[in-house]
């Protein structure tokens, strides 16, 4: 980065890659149906007390009839996969390629696998009504940082944002009080998410706004016993036109 510039051909080269994660990513996950990505910590194993939380989001979220989207890796980012799929819909993941490689989790119906980190957000906020972000690290403040920002300066829709463990951001509350002391964030900017340790509550703010002020509708499940398939989603309709204003 301390270079300065490269070679022009060099340059295009960059453009090049950047456009085939693009290319890659609208063709995998174009018709991936509503979706509500789940941020989460990569780094927490099934025996952390949160996987079952994650696993019991994905699970809800799928069961509202959305298609689960996370950052296709391990940790919480897996739970809230395999919980989608425990509720019959479709999961789906933006991976990333890391110098450690990062494998796509197992359960994951489609994915995509990004070279470049913002590309991958791109991906994960261009097909999403909403986002969930669960206890995590630096990428899962990097993402929910974003959200914010994209929703603040009306990038994107007002989509619902809902961080799960109330104990675990307080400190990141405290924080943006402390911004709002200074003057760095409006007070308003804390009605753009809502905290909370209760997943029925998560889920009725989903249903007032990501399902209703969008129009989202749903369809009947087929049924197992009458030796029914799903279609290409597993539950939900095809969402109406929905992008990113801006990367």
């Amino acid at each position: 980065m301390l270079e300065g510039p490269h070679s022009r051909m060099r340059e295009l080269l960059l453009l090049w890659r950047a456009l085939l994660d693009f290319v890659r990513g609208f063709r995998v996950l174009h018709f991936a149906g509503p979706c509500v990505t789940v941020f989460g910590s990569a780094r927490f194993s099934e025996s952390h007390p949160y996987y079952a939380i994650a696993r019991e989001v994905g699970r809800r979220v799928s069961l509202m009839g959305f298609t689960v989207m996370t950052g296709g890796g391990p940790g919480l980012m897996e739970a809230a996969n395999r919980g989608a799929q425990e509720g019959g819909g479709l999961s789906v993941g933006c991976n990333i390629e890391l110098p450690h490689e990062q494998d796509a989790n197992a359960y994951l119906d489609k994915w995509v696998t990004c070279h470049y980190f913002f590309v991958r957000k791109v991906l994960l906020f261009k097909y999403s009504y909403a986002f969930i972000a669960l206890p995590g690290g630096l990428g899962t403040l990097d993402e929910l940082a974003e959200a914010l920002t994209l929703i603040q300066t009306k990038k994107i829709s007002s989509y619902p944002v809902i961080l799960i463990g109330t104990g675990y951001w307080a400190p990141f509350i405290t924080l943006l009080q402390d911004m709002i002391r200074q003057g760095a964030v409006s007070p308003a900017d804390l009605d753009l998410f809502l905290v909370t340790d209760d997943l029925d509550q998560a889920m009725a703010h989903l249903e007032t706004h990501a399902v209703t002020p969008f129009g989202l509708q749903r369809v009947r499940r087929p049924s197992r016993w009458l030796g029914e398939r799903a279609p290409h989603r597993a539950s939900g309709t095809p969402a109406p036109e929905k992008s990113v204003k801006s990367a």
